[in-house]
């Protein structure tokens, strides 16, 4: 059962072949429901799609869980705290989040930037994670693990690299990111991301907590078993973010508002304040290089890749019932947001097919 649109939001009507396209990509994933939306220069279609009958609010309206799609959330969050001047990306974690305390030298030298960019040598999660995880893996293994936890694994923590040298995929660093922050503002992690990301770009759909029943789409495992909301515990930075498909495609316009194509950098939602301009520009440039010829890009949150209309900047998310994909060109002002409710597994075609949308799409 599908549904292809062009939505009241947009500037100009669905193009008949975008239709087709996202159609046709649809058709690709298995889940109960899947939407795929595309915006060029703010003129949006979005296609609704799955195994499951439609329920009674449009899938592109249901908040979904982003998982680690939420890390561009908390890198724009930093980004904008940095250009108002009320922390640096040089500052220490540990002396913002327990001054004078005593850490291994290592965790002295890890800086903001070092968390946000996977480069602070910390692992995946903290070690005394998994005993309390294993037991409630495929149903609840964040939960257990509050914020108090997080905070005192970091301060005990010592760094398998000296912090700068490697990069090393890392829920646990942001998640420190995310305290750190709050710790340093006096402010918690949920009230900050609202005052500083999603009121100024109208975010209205966008969330870290389940909302209202009837609100919020249901995930499944791979054999079709609906799975409870996730509850990220002390993970909330790192993976805690629900939106819908429409807001996510208007966090991803903000984007492109100010890269030079989508418009003048007044023309996006929100975009009249130069903290969040600038920080929107900061969150796209390319800041380091890792991998065999250093052939992998990444900016201060987005992945970032070559294509042949020029570089697409993305990030996937998984959790235990959803998946969801952000992803831009800043140089032709298009956005793919997708989203779908399944579980990932290993033959799965969901982020290869969104990714194609992005970088195949002229």
């Amino acid at each position: 059962m599908t549904d292809t649109t062009a939505l009241p939001e947009s500037a100009a009507p669905a193009e008949p072949a975008t239709a087709r396209l996202l159609a046709e990509a649809a058709g690709r994933i298995d889940a109960p429901d899947v939407v795929l939306a595309v915006s060029r220069n703010g003129a949006r279609t979005v296609h609704t799609g799955g195994g499951a009958a439609p329920g009674p609010v449009p899938r592109e309206r249901l908040a979904h869980e982003l998982g680690s799609a939420s890390k561009p959330y908390a890198g724009l969050l930093l980004a904008r705290l940095v250009a108002q001047g009320r922390v640096r990306y040089e500052d220490r974690a540990a002396d913002l989040l327990a001054p004078g305390f005593p850490v291994h030298p290592a965790v002295r030298r890890i800086t903001l930037r070092h968390l946000l960019t996977h480069t602070s040598g910390l692992p995946g999660l903290p070690a005394d994670f998994y005993p309390q995880a294993v037991p409630r893996w495929s149903t609840d293994p964040y939960g257990g693990y509050p914020a108090d936890r997080v905070v005192r694994a970091f301060l005990r923590a010592r760094p398998r690299h000296r912090p700068g040298t490697r990069w090393h995929y890392s829920n646990f660093a942001v998640s420190v990111l995310g305290h750190t922050l709050a710790a340093a503002t006096g402010t918690p992690w949920e009230v900050l991301l609202h005052q500083q990301v999603l009121a100024p770009l109208r975010l209205d759909a966008t969330r870290v907590r389940p909302g209202p029943e009837g609100t919020e789409a249901v995930g499944h495992r791979r054999d079709g078993t609906p799975v409870p909301a996730l509850d990220t515990g002390g993970f909330t930075a790192a993976g805690a973010v629900r939106a819908t498909p429409l807001d996510m495609l208007t966090f991803l316009e903000a984007h492109t508002a100010g890269a030079g194509l989508g418009g003048p950098e007044s023309t996006g939602p929100g975009l009249t304040d130069p903290t969040l301009v600038a920080a929107l520009a900061e969150v796209r440039r390319p800041v380091l290089r890792r991998g065999l010829r250093h052939t992998h890009t990444h900016t201060l949150t987005w992945f970032h890749h070559p294509s042949p209309y020029g570089p697409v900047l993305f990030h996937a998310g998984a959790t235990l019932g959803q998946q969801a994909f952000l992803g831009f060109r800043p140089d032709s002002g298009l956005a793919v947001a997708a989203t779908a409710t399944r579980r990932v597994h290993r033959a799965d075609t969901f982020v290869a097919t969104a990714y194609g949308l992005l970088t195949e799409t002229p």
